[in-house]
């Protein structure tokens, strides 16, 4: 159908790219360009079948993901590459470096490399796969996909059917009916920020850390969301790329000027102020909030609660609507609040959502957020 996503996908084993294929062909709006067995076939492949969008494993004969990577750099093809990846420490290194070559952003691959267990991962592949294709199609002003007037289904019809994936439902989620925030404050000195940022995140962070005034005194929480056994790796990462220290968050850090803590993938990120006048960091592992954990709607209450007006809320590329609704409470306390605009989001999801509701105060592309971050709290000083 016209304007579907082209997805081309790259793995060694057959079954994979069988079981990847049928997710994709049953995926309104996906279609399967190609596949390759590695990365050698898929480089020779691309001129012929132009993807939207790679679906990459990493461990591969002759030639794997890192390598593919490394050459697809080179040449400038620039078409977006969601890595699968294995869960194991060294999986998690080498998934961060491919992130860091240019990998848009990664799946998770339960049980090992050949499992049958993939296809849990369906409904966060074909998502990602939609989001970084439709953004490439955009780019190359190539015409989108309209779904269907009749709604599609997807397995076995009658009793037992369960409909398609709604990808639109995940990428524009619906807003409640806006409330006026009043600030109960005016803004103080900004002494803190906190960055919700989820779909598209490893990549434009990789952009905004770079740009951050080195100067900078307010400590900077983020709350990625990510899997278990990634956040240490990725905040490594980003701490050679950024002029501030990145750090995986631990229990019990002390804030730090000039430092940034990275909440721990699967755990909650929070704060507490102590007697001492040190404020403190709190992994938990209480339930999910708005669908995740960490969840930056419970960073963002727990920084309102602790710094009231002197917080900096942020909210970036994601689908869904965590944080959209705690960015309100960082506003209600007298923060300011910023979201990430429309145009340079990969997924204009969670800051659509706190945007519509009133939360952001002001909208800012990707390649000025670090700027502009540096600069809002450098001027409320």
């Amino acid at each position: 159908m016209a304007g579907e996503i082209g997805v081309l996908i790259v793995d060694d084993s057959a079954l994979m790219r069988n079981l990847i294929s049928k997710m994709v062909e049953d995926t309104p709006g996906l279609r399967v360009a190609g596949t390759a067995m590695n990365g050698k076939f898929a480089l020779q492949k691309i001129p012929a079948v132009q993807p939207d969008v790679i679906c990459l494993d990493i461990e591969m004969p002759e030639m794997n993901g890192i390598e593919f990577l490394r050459e697809w750099r080179r040449s400038a093809i620039g078409i977006p590459v969601i890595v699968l990846s294995s869960i194991a420490e060294k999986g998690a290194a080498v998934t961060i470096e491919a992130l860091s070559l240019g990998a848009s952003d990664f799946i998770q691959k339960p049980g090992g490399s050949v499992s049958l267990d993939i296809a849990d991962v369906k409904g966060q592949l074909t998502p990602l796969l939609v989001a970084w294709g439709t953004k490439w199609r955009r780019k190359n002003n190539k015409p989108l996909y309209t779904p269907p007037a009749v709604p599609q289904t997807s397995g076995t019809e009658g009793k037992g059917a369960r409909p398609a994936l709604d990808i639109d439902s995940l990428l524009h989620p619906k807003t409640a009916v806006p409330k006026p925030v009043t600030p109960l404050r005016r803004p103080g000195n900004m002494e803190i920020v906190a960055i919700g940022i989820s779909t598209g995140g490893p990549d434009a962070l990789r952009t905004v850390f770079p740009r951050l005034d080195p100067d900078l005194k307010a400590p900077i929480l983020v709350v990625q969301h990510m899997p278990p056994g990634f956040t240490a790796e990725f905040a490594k990462s980003l701490d050679r790329i950024c002029p501030l220290e990145v750090k995986e968050a631990a229990e019990g850090d002390v804030l730090k000027p000039g430092q940034i803590l990275i909440a721990q993938g699967a755990r909650h990120l929070e704060i507490e102020k102590k007697g001492t006048g040190e404020t403190i960091a709190h992994i938990t592992e209480t339930p999910p909030v708005s669908g995740h954990r960490p969840s930056a709607d419970v960073l963002f209450a727990s920084v309102a609660m602790v710094y009231q007006n002197r917080a900096l809320g942020v909210i970036m590329t994601g689908m869904g609507s965590d944080g959209a609704k705690q960015l309100g409470t960082i506003l209600r306390e007298g923060g300011l609040t910023v979201g990430q605009d429309e145009a340079t989001a990969v997924v204009y999801g969670m800051p659509r959502v706190a945007y519509e509701l009133g939360h952001v105060q002001e909208q800012v592309p990707l390649d000025k957020m670090g700027q502009r971050i540096s600069q809002i709290v450098k001027t409320q000083r």
